[in-house]
């Protein structure tokens, strides 16, 4: 489709600039590189860098920009990455530019039947990440999917199934949690007792839409699953996590193609309100990011506690300062910006001894199933908006 191509083309031209170009200008994947390249060049200076890999991992599937921060939160991790499977040659192409050491695997079995790959990654697109999951886990290996990493409650119905049967791993990478560096500080805060105790977290994750550069699948719904099952996932997972919430309800939820007419199958606005046993929540998610923003998005989470509240802007500090992964903190004594450029990112790290030691210290599998599930529910309920601009 012409559409698929022209966002191929996009692909490949953001991929081979150099870090700092990508840094400098927009940078579609949602990450900070020049943060994370810093950190890595730290490591190496403490020569911690140079540790054996512990696994070995494979990617399949490569749909979505977000697989080259996967890929490099795994080896950060201490993964090995040595095999590659993409039904798309020049997505291939771009994607060995970046990580050179990935064999090409001929087919996606040859990955599932080599017994010497414990981990698999994919940013298939979104309808085709669950049933790849399953496959994954039934060749007994374990799985980290791009977000959404399930678009249907029926695809979660067989995915709880099979995990339960083959007792693997079936993580999400909730990046703007995950690999946001002032939100991996926020809750180090949070648990040491800075705010108090937490009431409720806003989170928005507005979006550039760069309609041009999308290929066709971006537009339809069967296929991405709608925009709370896909953006708001991120601020599902953040709401879990940051309340202590390990059940919770949808109380309200809406979505809309309020400005995009000319993509049927498309929403361009969603907000849901959610209550939990540890605390409350309201989402809104859009892709009304207008082009005089020097980035994707002015994504925002605040955490309210009871002894303060605390601010992250994930992406851009409108106010002047550089860069992304901005914290403020509000106690009872003062106001503070706390910098963050240093923060180390677990979850790689922590995913890779999770396979190793089957344990579930990067993300509680229920945690994980439960954030996915909030939004399908709040997805399937929403109230459609009609509104007329």
């Amino acid at each position: 489709m012409p559409n698929d191509q022209v966002g191929r083309r996009q692909f490949i031209k953001g991929i081979t600039a150099s870090a700092a170009v990508i840094s400098a200008a927009e940078n579609a994947f949602g990450l900070d590189m020049e943060r994370n390249i810093r950190y890595e060049q730290n490591a190496e200076q403490a020569g911690t860098a140079k540790a054996p890999p512990k696994i070995k991992f494979a990617v399949i599937g490569i749909n979505h920009y977000h697989i080259y921060s996967q890929t490099e939160a795994v080896l950060r991790g201490g993964g090995e990455l040595v095999s590659l499977y993409a039904k798309e040659p020049d997505l291939s192409e771009a994607f060995l530019k970046r990580f050179s050491q990935a064999k090409v695997a001929r087919s996606e079995n040859e990955i599932l039947e080599d017994s010497s790959i414990q981990l698999v990654l994919s940013s298939a697109i979104p309808d085709e990440r669950a049933p790849l999951g399953i496959r994954v886990m039934q060749h007994g290996k374990d799985y980290m999917s791009d977000k959404p990493g399930i678009i249907t409650l029926e695809q979660l119905a067989d995915v709880r199934r099979v995990q339960a049967q083959t007792k693997r791993i079936y993580s999400i990478m909730y990046s703007e949690r995950l690999e946001n560096a002032a939100t991996v500080r926020a809750g180090e805060l949070v648990k040491a007792g800075a705010i108090g105790r937490v009431v409720q977290t806003v989170g928005l994750g507005p979006h550039r839409m760069n309609a041009k550069t999308r290929p066709a699948w971006f537009f339809d719904r069967a296929r991405y699953g709608g925009i709370l099952c896909d953006i708001a996932s991120h601020q599902a997972d953040q709401f879990l996590f940051f309340t202590g919430s390990t059940r919770a309800e949808v109380v309200a939820s809406q979505v809309g193609n309020v400005h995009n007419q000319q993509y049927p199958n498309f929403e361009d606005f969603g907000d849901v309100m959610l209550r939990g046993n540890g605390g409350t929540g309201y989402i809104r998610v859009d892709w009304f990011t207008p082009d005089g923003l020097s980035t994707w998005g002015d994504g925002r989470l605040t955490i309210l506690g009871t002894d303060g509240f605390m601010e992250v802007r994930k992406n851009v500090d409108i106010a002047g300062r550089s860069g992304g992964s901005h914290l403020f903190l509000v106690d009872q004594k003062e106001t503070r910006y706390i910098d963050c450029s240093n923060q180390p990112l677990p979850y790689g790290g922590q995913l890779v001894n999770d396979v190793l030691n089957r344990t579930e210290t990067a993300m509680p599998q229920e945690h994980c199933f439960l954030a996915t599930e909030l939004m399908l529910k709040a997805q399937k309920q929403a109230h459609r908006l009609n509104l007329k601009l």
